[in-house]
């Protein structure tokens, strides 16, 4: 499968920037298909080199917040500079996040470290990936801050999607898994903004995509849909795999915008 890297790169570049960008994509997806063989999506995920090691969960939760913002840093810096609208998108997702004070303050002195011209970020994505060996769902809500951060500009860089990418591969994930979670994060996105502004119908249609199903789904198909996500961002779940306390909030946001769209799709078919 060694053709996968440079399909998901060139759709990914079609979707930001037509034909230029499929052929980048696809470049960067040839880089990531060389290095492939680590795992095919988030099912795949599991360290394979060295020890493993023992991690407390306070060791995980203090890594993984401390990565995420070190990877929001470096993502500000991968364009080559750091602007005061790149400031605000990660003030942003601190806000979204539901911060406090103290945290804030952690996090500006992570995503400050990450954004250094030597900081070793693989290394510590790679950390992250063994701590979290066991809890694969973590690494992917680790890759959905990134590309909340990342989805707030008005367009992405080649430089961004190399380093997101270079992330994902350390995870494990593959660049059509990566492509899926951001169609994904889209079509949410959408959704929060169709609640408000249009119509009934299109807000429909809207809910299926934030669910990621078909409008010709079957009832059974739509509860198993809404369980998996549920599953997957209810903040007791969430809590249990050491997702750290001060990004709860987040959690109980997502949890919220599921249930939204599960409601909506059920009151429409009339479902019990």
């Amino acid at each position: 499968m060694a053709w996968i890297g440079k399909v998901g790169g060139g759709i990914i570049g079609l979707l930001v920037g037509g034909p230029p960008g499929a052929i980048i994509g696809a470049a960067l997806g040839h880089q990531f298909d060389r290095g492939a063989g680590q795992g095919d999506g988030l099912r795949g995920l599991g360290y394979d080199a060295g020890d493993p090691g023992v991690w407390s969960a306070a060791d995980r939760q203090r890594l993984f917040f401390e990565t995420t913002f070190h990877g929001l840093g470096a993502l500000a810096k991968a364009d080559g500079r750091v602007s005061e609208a790149e400031l605000d998108s990660a003030r942003t997702v601190m806000a979204n996040l539901r911060l406090q004070p103290a945290a804030v303050r952690r996090a500006m002195d992570c995503f400050t470290l990450g954004k250094g011209a030597d900081f070793p970020l693989q290394e510590h994505v790679a950390r992250l990936r063994q701590a979290c060996r066991s809890q694969p769902q973590l690494l992917q809500t680790f890759l959905e801050i990134q590309l909340d951060f990342l989805l707030d500009k008005p367009v992405i860089s080649t430089g961004e999607r190399m380093l997101l990418l270079q992330m994902s591969r350390t995870l494990g994930v593959s660049t059509v898994g990566l492509t899926h979670l951001e169609a994904a994060l889209r079509a949410r996105r959408a959704f929060r903004q169709q609640r408000t502004t249009t119509t009934p119908q299109q807000t429909l249609g809207g809910a299926y995509r934030a669910l990621d199903i078909e409008p010709d789904a079957s009832d059974a198909e739509v509860k198993t849909a809404y369980r998996r996500l549920m599953n997957q961002y209810h903040p007791d779940k969430q809590a249990a795999r050491g997702l750290p306390a001060d990004m709860l909030e987040d959690a109980k946001e997502r949890t919220h915008e599921i249930r939204a769209a599960y409601d909506l799709i059920r009151e429409h078919r009339g479902m019990r």
